[in-house]
Formats: C-alpha cells, sequence, structure tokens
C-alpha cells in the first residue's frame, strides 16, 4: 500500500469469500499554521478506493489468493487504533477500549475491578509516558431536559494505560444528526467511501 501512497489499517477475510480491506491516508501532524487557517485533514475518497482495488484485483490474481469478492474501504467512525501514531492522531478523540485483563486492585474504588471495557476521552498522560481516557459516569441529558444549575458536576475518571495492556481500542462510532460541530474526529469523512467489487 506504501508503494500507492496510503497506509494499511486492517485485512480481514470473512464467511462467504470476501476480503476486506482498510486503507487510510498517511498521518502527518498538522502543522500551526494549518491549524489556524482550518485546513481540513484529508480523507480518503471513492476514487482512492477504486485505485487501490485496480492494483490489489491485479496483485491477487497473480499471486493465486483465492477470495470470491474484495471491498476496499476507508475506516470510517469506529476506526482501529493500532500504533503509537494513531493515538497521537486522536488525541481529544472520545474511545473505546477493551483491556486484556481486569483492572483489578488497581480500581481503588473508581470502577468495578472486573471491568475491562472503557469509553472517554483521548488524552497524553502526564509526563508523557503513556496514554489515558477520561470519563464521567453522569447520566446524559435528554433532550428538553432542564437540568439545574446548583447540581454538582459528577467526578472525572481517568485510566492510564500503555497500548501493550489494550485487547481492542477504537475511535466511538458516534453520530450527530443535529449538523456540524465545530471539532469533528480527524481521519474519516460524512460517506461511506466502500468499494464492493465482485471478482
Amino acid at each position: 500500500m506504501a508503494g500507492l501512497g496510503y497506509d494499511l489499517v486492517e485485512v480481514e477475510r470473512s464467511a462467504g469469500g470476501l476480503l476486506r480491506v482498510t486503507i487510510d491516508l498517511p498521518w502527518t501532524p498538522p502543522t500551526s499554521e494549518d491549524v489556524a487557517a482550518g485546513v481540513p485533514e484529508p480523507f480518503v475518497t471513492v476514487e482512492d478506493c477504486e485505485k487501490v482495488t485496480r492494483q490489489l484485483q491485479f496483485a491477487l490474481e497473480v499471486d493465486a489468493v483465492d477470495y470470491k469478492r474484495l471491498e476496499v474501504s476507508s475506516p470510517g467512525i469506529d476506526r482501529p487504533l493500532r500504533n503509537e501514531q494513531d493515538f497521537e492522531r486522536f488525541v481529544g478523540a472520545v474511545i473505546d477500549i477493551t483491556l486484556k485483563a481486569p483492572m483489578g486492585a488497581a480500581a481503588a474504588g473508581q470502577v468495578s475491578a472486573n471491568r475491562k471495557k472503557f469509553r472517554g476521552t483521548l488524552e497524553r498522560a502526564e509526563g508523557g509516558s503513556g496514554w489515558q481516557i477520561v470519563w464521567s459516569d453522569a447520566p446524559e441529558t435528554k433532550p428538553g431536559q432542564k437540568v439545574s444549575k446548583k447540581r454538582a458536576p459528577a467526578p472525572l475518571h481517568a485510566l492510564g494505560f500503555v497500548l501493550d495492556e489494550l485487547r481492542d481500542a477504537r475511535l466511538a462510532p458516534i453520530v450527530d444528526f443535529k449538523g456540524r460541530k465545530a471539532k469533528t474526529q480527524p481521519g474519516f469523512s460524512d460517506i461511506d467511501d466502500g468499494m464492493n467489487v465482485p471478482d
């Protein structure tokens, strides 16, 4: 993929001979000029998926790889986070993580010691030696619900981790139908860029 100018995010083989390939554009941290000018992060387009599909069909035929259907797409709203660069790219985004082992005594009474799944905002841990997610257990307010100004805000929880402790990490698939917000999660488009190309 690198020769074509794309990063390989994931390859999956599914029942029925489906070969699913997920690609993304290489990421470089935005410059201060890009941020100030509001330059959006580029994303994978349908044309990118078509280009990779054509190249993969040729390569898979040459290598005699058995598959019935090839699907090339962008990572989507629940993009997997695999390496340090992915976590750096999505600092400030809401993510879902699953730990390899329960927290155990490390929970210190904040959450269940057997808990392995968490959703929160991704942050760099203090000192820069790892990562953390921050969340509140406050129930979400329903549209039109009045919230007392006297009510104390729910406490925030933080869980520090290193990548070796994770079984899975993904962007939380949050969809807002009320329109665009000032800051959207980078790295994906608003449309499904998947291409289903039969063999």
